[in-house]
């Protein structure tokens, strides 16, 4: 009996799979072994010298906590923006849904300038906080703002998609059968929308986590207090002591993957309960 073989627009299995084998090696693999095969040549003892340093590991600390808060923010926020962009019709809606990916066409370091300029304590709204005693621009809290601003994007648009596809019958569904609004959302709604959200989370701090053009204008780059991993990797190059920000940079590697194999895990195991 002859096997029914699927029909496929692309030519082959073997060729698209070499092609895809190819382009993620000279794209993904061979940048990352490279990394990982200087480090190896630098000696244990050098390693952790190097990565034990305690303006690495501020630096490191700093960019890993930042782009957490900004990716939560993000999480947050973003899905409002998300529920109101696909569950209303407003004048300027297509306006705002345009807006949403203006991070994406902006150059990180105009960004990075602008939000300096409109959080420093003269900016308009820096010279509102002042008074206050909250200090936005040239510090950690900046950091977060503007990975704020180059994450959005992330999380709006993995939410708007299945947002969109879920429809509101489940919803009408839920309140028919006497469900209050938190209860259609914490049972109906948030769990088809919780793989896209975290989804959206790991996009935006693995984007948060490497970005440097927006931050370095906003940050203040004092060591040991606002310096980000990314800027003590380009300043360790700029000495030309290319084994310590090798070393920098395979920290950064190790510690961003585990996280993010952490959130895939917890994505796979929502979606399996979904299914």
């Amino acid at each position: 009996m002859a096997h029914s073989r699927r029909h496929s627009v692309l030519p082959g299995f073997g060729l698209t799979v070499g092609c895809a084998v190819l382009y993620l090696s000279l794209v993904v693999l061979i940048p990352v072994a490279a990394v990982l095969l200087e480090a190896s040549g630098m000696g244990w003892s050098h390693f952790l010298d190097t990565a034990l340093d305690p303006r690495v590991l501020a630096a490191c600390r700093l960019s890993f906590l930042t782009a957490i808060a900004a990716a939560v923010i993000n999480t947050v926020f973003g899905f409002v923006v998300t529920w109101v962009l696909v569950r209303y019709r407003f004048p300027g809606r297509r306006l705002v849904d345009s807006l949403v990916d203006l991070p994406f066409a902006l150059p990180t370091a105009v960004a990075g300038i602008c939000l300096a300029a409109l959080y420093s304590p003269d900016g308009w709204v820096g010279s509102l906080l002042e008074p206050m005693g909250v200090k936005v621009a040239f510090g950690p809290a900046g950091i977060v703002v503007a990975l704020t601003f180059i994450g959005l994007p992330f999380v709006v648009r993995t939410l708007q998609p299945v947002l969109e596809d879920l429809g509101v019958e489940p919803e009408e569904a839920a309140a028919s059968l006497g469900a209050g609004r938190r209860q259609t959302f914490l049972r109906v709604l948030l769990p088809e929308l919780w793989p896209a959200l975290l989804t959206g989370f790991a996009l935006a701090f693995a984007r948060g986590l490497g970005e440097y053009g927006s931050v370095i204008f906003i940050a203040g780059n004092m060591p040991m207090r606002s310096e980000i991993a990314p800027l003590l990797i380009v300043t360790k190059l700029e000495q030309y002591d290319t084994a310590g920000a090798t070393a920098i940079a395979t920290v950064m590697l190790c510690a961003s993957f585990l996280l993010l194999f952490a959130i895939n895990v917890l994505q796979r195991a929502a979606s399996r309960r979904l299914s």
